[in-house]
């Protein structure tokens, strides 16, 4: 099943959603004064879009950098005759008190903040414009919501340095909240009485606590006819919470698990604690002691424990007090315990380190709103995909991108996140994953090199890309993926490893892509790039493969592009050439590369003038002898002479060497090459080869372009003899076969 939810193409509500946010002045809006967004006066749109539009735009915001947020975005729901909300999820610095204020007149039902800083106590009164409808509300991580500016009497020189002050607000309470159920003060700051702001609500069905601390939780009874749900994680529990808690019959639901490294706890659990809670919560279905300490052991013997078939029977628990269960619990929470290794749990869903169920059950629970324990289940996931094979792919995969998304700028998550993903994504999980996954995972990795400069994240990213199909699966982010390279290659400092990845993918971008794609890299300071890389090589006096790299990247991005042919010149490429050549005497792969690229400049016939120089048309005269790399080199050298060639002895503007000795030396060169030879070069068109055909001003060009063809069509038949005829191949070698002034052996060849 999740094969193929994963498959299924996104919803036409999805579609439209996404399209209208990222035209909203071309769909439901236009521009008032150049500057503000106003809706269409004859579009009305239900809650189920409003909403919709809303929690896709927060989602935007947060994961796409190409996405731009509108400053007047939330004042397009300010009324609700024309737009309804009802549930809405906001987060992080997306949203400000001023945008809750544009909304204060909606019905809301539901409203999630989600570490909101930005929020102040403005808000909290824009809160109780939902009041009366509000039944869900959630203010976790919202730090600053009760705090108020509060402006300094007297103005002196001072309140120019510090003209707020921050205040907390005691007043505030939950008064008038009468529909509302279930609340969320996660992470909520010290000092607001948690005891006195509760009080008014009559009657809570969940209320989640988590990072706060309170001694006395005895006003939680209150509630006792109606919470079935109570989160205390990292609270530092007593004897007198434990006594509460038993006394909260209707729960179904209880999290008092924690982070054992956050701080010390004296609270240890035990058998007796855990008797407690199954005897008086006979309700209960879900349970989360993750991170505790059991003082004592409330285990079975080990005789019992290895008997049978693993079973989640409460009555063969491996741990004791669980055996007075009615029915195996829906989820237990064990992640960072001694008790999630034991053979039988009663329980559907643990969470745990023991294997990959338990891992996953753990990134799924705990991604939302505890990134700290979230990173070290992933940290198991990597060692899991890393070492065994991973039989849940589909799921570790989504659960890794969810958590990559929610917590973009945690540098644990994005550490190790990047770094399961490289192992998720390989060549043996490959047939497991559609298109649409693997480009979620793409965005992600793109999103994690944007926001983090670290070197681990970017070396896991840049390898993660490395299990991709390039260019074809990043064609959809073609631009963005190739100015993030960039960027990483133009940094002052950089990795060695790194650097050696990014060239790599650098040069498979630019290998086999149209040549818009190429001139648009161009513009983007590519051939620069790669040109200071070499330049710093040379300097260092180190050909290594990002010296080979960065010279085959320039071959591929001047592939019948004349523009970055062009730049290659003007940045004083052909000194870097020669350059190299006279370093690195004995570098076969390197010479095939820049004289592949050489090969490209060549053939661009505005350019060629700036070859014609005495030392150029040496080098290249020498290097026909060349056996480097088989015929490559050689072979290049002479492709670059044969375009020289090309434009007639008028444009031979050189004393030394002279023409015809040149000549012979390329009649010579090519009689030496095998027919036969296996060729280390790709073409994906002969129009270059082919125009040198149809003329008589030099037949050793013409020779030169008839064994290219002849070699190529005879070694690589099934790729090469379709593109012949498809490029008019044929009717040119007819017409060539006729002309007198083609030598004898380049008809034979010919025909």
């Amino acid at each position: 099943t999740l094969k193929m939810a994963s498959d299924s193409p996104e919803s036409l509500m999805t579609l439209c959603t996404d399209y209208c946010l990222r035209n909203l002045e071309g769909t439901l809006c236009y521009l008032l004064d150049n500057e503000t967004l106003r809706l269409h006066p004859d579009i009305f749109l239900p809650s189920e879009i409003c909403d919709k539009l809303v929690n896709e735009y927060v989602e935007l915001v947060k994961t796409d950098s190409v996405f731009e947020p509108h400053e007047s975005f939330f004042t397009l729901f300010s009324d609700p005759r024309s737009t309804r909300l009802a549930r809405i999820h906001l987060r992080e610095q997306i949203v400000q008190d001023q945008d809750l204020e544009a909304i204060r007149k909606q019905d809301l039902v539901e409203l999630y903040l989600t570490n909101c800083e930005k929020l102040t106590a403005k808000s909290l009164q824009t809160l109780v414009s939902f009041s009366h409808t509000l039944i869900s509300l959630s203010l976790f991580g919202c730090c600053n919501i009760f705090y108020e500016e509060e402006n300094p009497g007297g103005c002196e020189d001072d309140c120019l340095v510090n003209p707020t002050r921050q205040v907390l607000v005691k007043d505030f309470t939950f008064e008038g909240f009468s529909r509302l159920r279930f609340l969320n003060l996660g992470r909520l700051i010290e000092g607001v009485n948690v005891e006195t702001l509760l009080r008014p609500l009559a009657s809570l069905a969940a209320l989640d606590l988590s990072g706060i601390q309170l001694n006395d939780v005895g006003f939680l009874t209150q509630w006792k006819d109606s919470l079935v749900s109570l989160v205390l994680y990292n609270m530092d529990l007593s004897e007198e919470h434990i006594q509460v808690i038993a006394q909260l019959r209707k729960l179904r639901h209880l999290d008092i698990s924690r982070d054992h490294l956050s701080s010390y706890y004296k609270f240890k659990l035990t058998r007796r604690v855990l008797n407690l809670f199954v005897e008086n919560l006979v309700n209960l279905t879900s349970l989360d002691i993750s991170g505790h300490t059991m003082l004592e052991n409330c285990t079975i013997s080990s005789m019992e424990e290895k008997m049978g078939q693993t079973s989640i029977e409460p009555a063969k628990s491996s741990i004791a007090p669980f055996r007075g269960l009615k029915r195996p619990l829906q989820f237990l929470g064990l992640f960072e315990t001694s008790l999630c290794r034991l053979t039988h749990i009663p329980a559907y869903k643990v969470s745990g380190d023991k294997n990959e169920e338990q891992v996953l059950n753990a990134i799924e629970a705990y991604t939302e709103h505890r990134p700290e324990i979230t990173s070290r289940a992933i940290n198991l996931l990597f060692d899991i995909a890393r070492i065994e094979r991973c039989s849940q792919l589909l799921r570790a995969l989504q659960l890794v991108i969810t958590a990559l998304k929610c917590h973009k700028d945690d540098k644990n998550i994005q550490v190790t996140g990047s770094a399961a993903l490289f192992y998720l994504t390989n060549s043996e999980y490959r047939m497991e994953q559609s298109v649409k996954l693997r480009r979620q995972v793409i965005q992600v990795v793109l999103n994690g090199m944007e926001s983090y400069q670290e070197v681990t994240v970017q070396r896991n990213c840049c390898l993660t890309l490395c299990n991709f199909s390039i260019p074809e699966e990043l064609e959809f982010q073609y631009r963005r993926v190739n100015e993030l390279l960039l960027n990483i290659l133009n940094q002052s400092r950089q990795d060695e490893s790194i650097q050696r990845i990014a060239v790599h993918l650098c040069n498979a971008l630019v290998c086999q892509v149209d040549n818009d794609h190429k001139e648009a890299v161009g513009k983007m300071g590519f051939v620069m790039t790669m040109l200071k890389l070499i330049q710093k090589k040379l300097a260092d006096k180190t050909c290594d493969q990002v010296m080979e790299f960065s010279w085959s990247a320039l071959w591929n991005i001047t592939d019948e592009t004349p523009d970055n042919c062009e730049m290659f010149l003007n940045y004083s490429g052909m000194k870097l050439f020669l350059e190299c050549l006279k370093e690195f005497p004995e570098k076969q792969e390197l010479h095939r590369n820049m004289l592949g690229l050489l090969g490209n400049v060549a053939e661009v016939k505005e350019l060629r003038p700036q070859l014609m120089t005495s030392q150029f048309i040496s080098v290249f005269s020498n290097l026909l002898e060349s056996k480097a790399d088989g015929i490559e080199v050689s072979y290049n050298a002479c492709g670059v002479l044969s375009h020289i060639m090309f434009d007639g002895p008028e444009a031979w503007g050189i004393c030394e060497p002279h023409r015809e000795e040149v000549v012979k030396r390329m009649w010579a060169a090519i009689q030496s090459w095998d027919i036969n030879s296996r060729r280390n070069i790709n073409y994906r068109s002969f129009e270059p080869i082919l125009r040198l055909l149809p003329q008589g001003i030099s037949p050793v060009s013409q020779h030169w372009a008839t064994w290219a063809l002849y070699n190529l069509v005879s070694v690589y038949p099934d790729k090469y003899c379709p593109l012949l005829i498809k490029e008019g191949g044929i009717p040119l070698l007819k017409d060539m076969i006729k002309m007198a002034s083609a030598r004898q052996e380049t008809k034979e060849m010919a025909r």
